[in-house]
């Protein structure tokens, strides 16, 4: 099975050369790469093209961006990957060995860059909760076979939570496969923001998501 890997960015030109660069063995072994940019005014476009096999302009919206990614995908399966995200050249084949063993889609454990101690803590609680839970965040770098996030209904179209979203609609089909393979992320929006402020703001909006408060008016208390 052929994996698409879909980036959407704006303003990624600090991250994305180092993303892209990692996924250059996926290319050799068949995988395409898609960038997916929502009108980035620095160098990312133009950094991305030797290193993609596609790249779509698109207006601003993860979920939108993601979408139209999944819509130009070659691949049957899909892998949605942030641009300050790396995964490793190997992972393609933990991918496919899951999804051939009965998954529908999955996510991998999470680490960040930062080597404070409070970043190992968080990023075990993560991993724990959404192993628990079922419940994938897009730095998780989700993957999932194309045909069943077209069952699904792709996205939906918000602003906020679109991937709590989806690993919702998904885990009623299929179970997840929470692998322990780790994809390191960036730790810069947390020490940017302050860790305990980031922190109790991702719990306040994930709680309120589920009470019910609309992704429209999350988005309006997200500052991040």
């Amino acid at each position: 099975m052929i994996i698409s890997i879909i980036i959407p960015t704006l303003n990624e030109s600090a991250s994305i050369s180092r993303t892209l660069i990692a996924l250059q063995a996926w290319r050799q072994r068949g995988h395409e790469v898609i960038l997916v940019d929502a009108g980035s005014g620095d160098d990312t476009v133009i950094l991305a093209h030797p290193l993609v096999d596609q790249v779509l302009c698109t207006g601003r919206g993860r979920s939108q961006q993601m979408n139209i990614g999944a819509e130009h995908a070659n691949g049957e399966v899909l892998l949605f990957l942030h641009a300050d995200t790396l995964i490793a050249e190997t992972a393609d084949h933990i991918i496919l060995n899951s999804l051939s063993n009965g998954c529908g889609w999955g996510r991998f454990n999470v680490e960040f860059t930062s080597a404070r101690f409070i970043f190992k803590i968080i990023a075990t609680l993560m991993n724990l909760r959404s192993c628990l839970s079922s419940i994938a965040t897009g730095d998780q770098a989700i993957f999932v076979k194309k045909s069943l996030f077209e069952e699904v209904g792709r996205y939906p179209l918000q602003p906020l939570m679109e991937d709590i979203e989806l690993s919702i609609r998904l885990k009623r089909i299929s179970r997840a496969c929470c692998q322990t393979e780790r994809v390191m992320t960036s730790s810069r929006r947390w020490e940017n923001n302050g860790v305990l402020n980031t922190i109790g703001l991702m719990w306040s909006l994930r709680l309120a998501y589920f009470l019910g408060v609309s992704p429209a008016r999350l988005k309006r208390w997200y500052k991040y």
